[in-house]
């Protein structure tokens, strides 16, 4: 008779537990335990709990290959759904084998889990683990299945396909709740508190080890409901017309102010802010270094020779490397819409900057769109105050319009959803890369499902707040993802490409790279691991799955996009393996952490105008200027959105913690703490900075970044 110990570790999170009855098989190279059921005195799998059981065999099973975990019906109690971390079981010969779970079993099923050691299709040869990889890929490739969302857009997670999924089956840990027919239109509706229609049935379906835990989901309610029903009761959300004084927009969200927001209150209008924006504010990714200027931008050196001052001039400038352009080309032809059923405008200017003596970023001059002509003036500092203010004006909201659904959107949210449904559809839990990659995707179809279903739906926020709506979201976006290139993806080869190594106080450049090398350094120890060679890179054909699979979803197979669509060595994977981690990470935080803080003084980031770009100059008055700005309603609504997008829910794990110990070998577990430690050091490095900062620049202090896009 041979004795084996097991222990179950249920995980530590709300209504983790289970009262169904759990039983469990032991695979091994020379036989099988029979189905055994988990029991003790007492409840056996309450949160958090660890308990032990034996397992009695005939005789010894050999090197264990696979456990099989069993869910199945207790008495009269209903069905519920169990958490299960780990399951470590030790042999008579006294070895230990560490299982990990960490997923989520709903309705009864059984699931099959191989021991923690990581190994590619290269490394297996037994046709029983063969067979167990096949088999758990095609269950989840049937659960995860792809959906165009628009033409030219990265494909999206198709949430109908879980309603479908048996709650028996292999591999499939399934969500069964009932589903609405999704034809039925009724579904897109407003809810009592919301300012906009909410697409219900799209988020009654996901699968539940994808979808945001009790705590998290709790943690976002609380943070949404009191502030839109506060802005409600006020009258806020609903009162139309222009703002009366700019001061009122002070009030909007008085409990809710920050030191960056009451800086940028104090400091919008001036041109020093405005440039410094460009370098630490959320989109720090438009600008290109100039050796000349584009012909569509005709400023001669007398416009501003005012602003440059003595001893230099326009042409010495450039060649000192010191101009730089922001071009809103994108926005020349996107459609716009109407709010509160007057039409909105749009503007695709141009702005020009030059970085001064003083190593500060200053504005030029601005043209407000993309043909030069009589009535395309270009702005200018010298101009009346109201006329250079409205000029900014006009760029901050293109940079809103940019940076909301480019930069933030398109280029972190859907292509992070893009890699994660990859990862879940070809590669299996022993895969390495697998268990690199899967912190990194944490909660994010289910933030992308939401967001679809409340701000991108029809009658939706983005149709509520922007000037061009959903259908001008929908060109932006696929418009720029056919521009979109590996180049832009690779933050080093970015900013090379842009020419912006050497300008000073670019904090988001400098943290940026620091942490792009720590993700290479922790990346390169996890490959050159697993993978001794080139050719056990070119051999795993899961992994050449999991690229093509990438590069045909989430880049629709653009030959021009540079995407890899094979990766041949070593190198090339740890290149885009270390670009996945940063912009599911911190590239992220950098473009999202701080929308309420830039945002909330609504002039610097106005999501709509209503009146055209101005067409001569001398026209601009505070009158004028207030009636271009959003209305009032709008103003509410969008900052709403600024403050929910700001607020990380509760349960969250920042850059380089995995309580999840998906690698079970010294080896990477080594590397994992070599990684954090370097995190730390990055993070007291920058909290120093910060010190002597009148604006200090945290987005990306490691402990203030979120693992994956959760929000």
């Amino acid at each position: 008779m041979a004795l084996y110990r097991v222990r179950v570790t249920t995980g530590p999170y709300l209504m983790a537990g289970t009262l169904d009855n759990i039983f469990v098989t032991l695979v091994g190279t020379c036989g099988e335990s029979p189905k055994q059921r988990l029991d003790r005195m007492g409840r056996d799998f309450a949160s958090g709990s660890v308990q032990k059981y034996k397992v009695r065999c005939s005789e010894e099973l050999g090197e264990l290959l696979l456990l099989r975990l069993h869910k199945e019906r207790y008495a009269f109690f209903p069905q519920d759904s169990w958490y299960c971390s780990c399951i470590c079981v030790t042999a008579p010969d006294g070895t230990l084998s560490h299982f990990p779970c960490y997923q989520w079993m709903e309705g009864y099923c059984t699931i099959e889990l191989r021991p923690g050691t990581a190994r590619t299709i290269c490394q297996d040869s037994l046709p029983l683990l063969l067979d167990h990889r096949k088999r758990e890929l095609q269950a989840r490739q049937e659960c995860y299945r792809w959906k165009v969302y628009a033409p030219g857009f990265p494909r999206i997670i198709d949430v109908s396909s879980f309603e479908e999924m048996e709650s028996d089956k292999k591999f499939a840990l399934t969500k069964t709740a009932p589903c609405a027919d999704p034809g039925d239109s009724s579904g897109n509706r407003y809810l009592p508190g919301f300012p906009m229609k909410i697409d219900i049935p799209s988020l009654l379906h996901m699968e539940p080890n994808i979808r945001y835990s009790a705590t998290k989901t709790t943690s976002l309610l609380f943070n949404a409901i009191p502030a839109s029903l506060g802005m409600k009761l006020r009258g806020l959300l609903d009162r139309k017309g222009s703002w009366k004084k700019l001061d009122d927009i002070r009030n909007i969200m008085g409990c809710h102010k920050t030191l960056t927001s009451e800086y940028v209150r104090e400091h919008w209008c001036e041109d020093q802010f405005f440039g410094y924006q460009y370098l630490n504010g959320v989109n720090p990714v438009m600008l290109h270094c100039l050796s000349s200027l584009p012909s569509k931008l005709p400023i001669t050196n007398d416009m501003v020779a005012p602003s440059l001052g003595p001893g230099t001039c326009l042409q010495t400038e450039l060649e000192r490397g010191n101009i730089f352009l922001a071009d809103y080309w994108i926005l020349a032809e996107v459609p716009v819409h109407c709010i509160n059923g007057r039409p909105q405008y749009v503007a695709a200017p141009l702005c020009l900057l030059w970085l001064n003596p003083q190593g500060a970023l200053v504005p030029l001059a601005i043209q407000l769109c993309q043909t030069p002509g009589p009535n395309s003036p270009i702005f200018l500092p010298t101009d009346t105050y109201w006329d250079w203010l409205l000029a900014k004006t006009w760029v901050r909201n293109s940079e809103f319009l940019v940076h909301e659904n480019n930069t933030h959107f398109l280029c972190t949210h859907l292509l992070c959803e893009a890699f994660a449904m990859a990862t879940l559809r070809q590669l299996p839990l022993c895969h390495p890369i697998y268990k690199l990659l899967l912190p990194h995707t944490r909660y994010t179809l289910q933030v992308n499902t939401i967001a679809r279903a409340t701000l991108l739906n029809p009658e939706g926020l983005v149709d509520k707040v922007t000037s061009i709506g959903r259908q001008g979201l929908l060109y932006l976006m696929s418009t720029g993802l056919a521009h979109f290139t590996y180049t832009n993806f690779c933050l080093p080869d970015s900013l090379r490409a842009r020419g912006v190594l050497d300008i000073p106080n670019y904090h988001y450049r400098d943290d940026g790279l620091k942490i792009w090398a720590a993700i290479e350094s922790f990346v390169s120890e996890i490959v050159g691991y697993y993978y001794t060679s080139d050719a056990s890179v070119q051999q795993d054909s899961e992994l050449q799955a999991w690229v093509g699979e990438i590069f045909a979803q989430a880049f629709l197979g653009r030959e021009s996009s540079g995407f890899p669509r094979q990766l041949c060595t070593q190198g090339e994977l740890v290149k885009f393996l270390t670009a996945i981690i940063f912009n599911c990470s911190a590239q992220h935080a950098a473009v999202n952490s701080g929308q309420h803080d830039f945002g909330a003084w609504m002039p610097n980031a106005p999501s709509s105008m209503r009146q055209p770009p101005p067409q001569t100059k001398g026209t601009t008055t505070l009158k004028s200027y207030l009636d271009t700005l959003p209305e009032v309603n709008t103003t509410c609504n969008n900052i709403l959105l600024f403050w929910l997008v700001s607020q990380e829910p509760k349960d969250q794990r920042p850059l380089g913690t995995y309580p999840d110990e998906h690698f079970t070998e010294e080896a990477p577990r080594r590397s994992i703490a070599v990684f954090q430690n370097r995190l730390a050091q990055i993070s007291r490095d920058i909290q120093e900075r910060n010190r002597g900062l009148a604006l200090p620049y945290a987005y990306l202090d490691p402990p203030l970044i979120e693992n994956s896009v959760s929000i």
